[in-house]
């Protein structure tokens, strides 16, 4: 028993500590925020359409709380657990744009975060 204590400790101390987002992945999640911020597109969340701003600080409190639960460790988790359908109703959450057809907010945030990583790994 005595032997099982200190790797009991070292495997709650891994399972904490790897609940958090990495610093490249909290950065990937600021932009992909402040890019909906930005966008001016519309977000419908349970059937009411809402200005990206209201989106924003949903998805904000949302993620925050996420966080707090130790649910959020990497970019994709956030847009699968923040992002991408409501919590109460299960209903997935939409994005339109200007005069572009309306799409899956996962979609958007996906593609939003490939053209972030093309920019990060290509020279320029």
């Amino acid at each position: 028993m005595k032997r099982l204590l200190p790797l009991l400790a070292t495997v709650i101390a891994a399972s904490a500590w790897a609940a958090e987002p990495d610093a490249a992945a909290k950065k990937e999640i600021s932009y992909l925020i402040e890019h909906l911020a930005s966008s001016g597109c519309q977000f419908n969340r349970n059937g009411t359409w809402h200005e990206a701003s209201r989106a924003v600080s949903h998805i904000k409190r949302k993620y925050e709380y996420l966080l707090d639960k130790d649910l959020v460790t990497d970019t994709d988790a956030f847009i699968r657990l923040a992002a991408t359908e409501s919590s109460s109703s299960g209903k997935p959450y939409i994005v339109r744009c200007g005069a572009q057809p309306e799409q899956p907010s996962a979609t958007w945030f996906q593609a939003a975060l490939v053209e972030l990583r093309e920019k990060v790994t290509s020279p320029e």
